[in-house]
């Protein structure tokens, strides 16, 4: 055997180490942090929500975004407060936390809309006042502008609008190349972003701390497999060109909106919302001071105050 063979060989028996022990992760991953709420099938999905509070009272949706799952809002609280006079669901979008996220789709902002507009109404929902957070912000505008299912209001909260130039995004976005993207997703990308991690969580959370309740009980290593990695790049990839698309949809929103924004947002900055606010008549601003993007958990109950006015409108 040739020196080249030898490196060779020694280089796929790591990769198929890697692959190996990134699976068993997962596994180990899924094991310890089983699902914490129901599923249905829909249009060939299978979704993974929440379902709280009184089923007759008006209903609220909640959206994650992007990279992250339920248990954001169940740590924050807003599920809870808002429960307490709401019926609350929250899903688990396409390929994050336990939901699946079929690969011969493309899974844009409009076609997550689309197949939670029909989850919806098989729930028997409609008229719900949605709440999207950061790229979730992006999926409820695609289901605000549906001319098939009504929605009584929109609360966006950290939201991309409207297109600028992003190194970040595309350096993020290496794990959804095809195939390439595969053997990334499955071999080192977890490394990396286990190593990362302890620092994104602060620049999101920034100037804040990241909450000691945030820490002890989000499932951080269900962030980390590789199925779930390939998702947050997907939606990294398109993230810019749905927010170039969707400023056209802007003068079609009839719905009242509230736009909640941290003023010191390392993510996005806080001139989105504001832009945002002046392409929308029928909107509300509100600039939360000391609040980076996770302006869900600086100002849980401003929020929640401005939903229930919503609701009870």
């Amino acid at each position: 055997m040739t020196t080249a063979e030898t490196v060779l060989l020694i280089a796929a028996l790591l990769l198929a180490l890697l692959v190996v022990g990134n699976i068993g992760f997962s596994k180990l991953a899924e094991w310890r942090n089983p699902p914490i709420g129901k599923f249905l099938e829909c249009d060939g999905v299978v979704l993974h929500y929440v379902d709280r509070g009184d089923p007759a009272a008006p209903c609220v949706v909640l959206l994650h975004g992007n990279g992250s799952m339920i248990q954001d809002f169940t740590i924050s609280g807003l599920v809870d407060l808002l429960a307490r006079t709401n019926r609350v669901v929250c899903f688990d979008r396409p390929g994050f936390g336990y939901s699946q996220r079929p690969r011969l789709r493309i899974w844009t902002a409009a076609a997550q809309a689309a197949l939670l507009a029909k989850a919806l109404n098989q729930l028997g929902i409609r008229n719900p006042v949605v709440l999207g957070h950061s790229w979730g912000a992006l999926v409820a505008i695609a289901l605000a502008v549906r001319k098939d299912y009504p929605t009584q209001g929109l609360v966006l909260a950290s939201g991309y609008y409207f297109p600028t130039g992003r190194l970040d995004v595309w350096l993020m976005s290496g794990p959804a190349i095809p195939v390439l993207g595969d053997l990334v997703s499955y071999t080192v990308a977890p490394i990396v972003s286990w190593a990362v991690l302890p620092g994104a969580l602060r620049k999101i959370f920034a100037p804040r701390s990241v909450p000691q309740t945030f820490r002890n009980e989000f499932p951080a290593s269900l962030v980390l497999r590789p199925t779930q990695l390939r998702a947050a790049a997907e939606e990294s990839a398109l993230l810019i060109p749905t927010a170039t698309q969707f400023q056209a949809y802007y003068p079609a929103i009839g719905e009242r909106v509230q736009i909640f924004h941290g003023t010191e947002d390392q993510v996005i900055e806080f001139r989105q919302a504001q832009d945002l606010h002046q392409a929308l008549p029928r909107s509300d601003l509100h600039l939360v001071p000391n609040a980076g993007h996770m302006v869900t958990y600086a100002d849980p109950a401003a929020i929640v105050e401005v939903v229930n006015s919503m609701t009870n409108s």
